[in-house]
């Protein structure tokens, strides 16, 4: 009898043990997969933000047209709008912006020579022509003695005007005054014309009280003007002033090669937004491309190749020349 009572004990025991190990390893096993997966599941990643300051017509319009393709590599576009020259420029310089489009460079050359900033150019994106439009008067036939031509009152802006008025034969410029002129810089006035210096943003509200206006190119949109309908004389788009005044993505120097200011540049030079730069603008404001500076310098470095190439092969005349004199 206690032979049996001590085999059941056991067989009892052994059925416990069993049990137990059978309970526990389908939970272990359930925890590992999990504990793996939330290993593997990396963390979504927050959108990197740009913050660029702009005015608004046609520079912010643009940079609008963006935010979608920026989106789609991760960066997230805040556009902060300015109504002059100045204050984007401290802004950046302050660091409260991560890039600004507005100006073009000599205004950013003049900008940083006054004020001490150290801002550089990161892409150009478009350029604006420069253009005369009515202010009292419809057509530079009308011109006479003594009347009023507003004009953009920053250096370099006042010389492109100045510059343009010389063009349509209005003044005369002194030799060499170039994108210093100031009025100062008049040679010649033969109809006596009184220039009116004022704030780039104020030249469209006077065309009720001056002859002609002469008009950056995004001051004329904000005023309603079209470069091929209004303006009574304009710079031509394959004009020198294509690349000299080039609207570009200014940033503070050592950023011009971030990740972010290079994904920037790239959107706003895509096929895409020259098309609707085209289309919407008609002409008031015009893709930049600057492969035809790139053909340029490597035209320049083939005929630097070329003198070289002549200049080694003059040597190697001269001293086989020598050479056979010698013998």
């Amino acid at each position: 009898m206690k032979k049996i009572i001590a085999l059941i004990l056991t067989l009892a025991a052994v059925f416990s043990l069993a049990a137990c190990g059978s309970s526990s390893t389908p939970a272990a096993a359930t925890e590992a997969p999990a504990a793996a997966d939330a290993a593997e599941a990396p963390a979504a990643a927050e959108p990197v933000e740009i913050t660029v300051g702009a005015t608004a017509v046609p520079h912010a319009e643009i940079l609008e047209q963006v935010k979608d393709a920026l989106a789609e590599e991760g960066y997230t576009l805040n556009i902060v709008i300015y109504d002059d020259y100045v204050l984007p420029n401290q802004a950046l310089a302050e660091g409260t912006l991560d890039a600004n489009y507005f100006q073009h460079i000599p205004y950013l050359d003049q900008f940083n020579e006054e004020k001490g900033t150290h801002l550089v150019n990161a892409g150009g994106i478009h350029y604006e022509p420069f253009g005369i439009y009515p202010g009292t008067k419809d057509s530079l036939d009308d011109l006479e003695d003594g009347d009023s031509i507003a004009v953009p009152n920053d250096t370099t802006n006042e010389a492109r005007a100045l510059l343009l008025l010389q063009d349509n034969g209005i003044i005369t410029l002194k030799d060499g005054a170039g994108l210093n002129a100031t009025v100062k810089d008049i040679a010649e006035n033969p109809h006596n014309v009184e220039i009116v210096e004022l704030e780039a943003a104020q030249v469209a509200r006077v065309t009720g009280e001056t002859a002609y206006v002469v008009l950056n190119g995004n001051y004329a949109l904000e005023a309603g003007f079209s470069v091929g309908k209004d303006a009574l004389a304009y710079e031509k788009s394959d004009s020198e002033a294509a690349k000299t005044y080039v609207n570009v993505i200014a940033v503070k120097e050592g950023n011009e090669n971030s990740d972010k200011i290079k994904a920037l540049v790239d959107v706003l030079k895509s096929d895409e937004i020259k098309d609707f730069i085209n289309e919407k603008y008609d002409g008031a404001v015009i893709p930049f491309d600057d492969s035809a500076d790139t053909e340029e310098v490597d035209a320049e470095e083939a005929d630097s190749k070329d003198e070289t190439k002549d200049d080694a092969a003059e040597e190697n005349a001269e001293t086989t020349e020598a050479a056979e004199d010698a013998e």
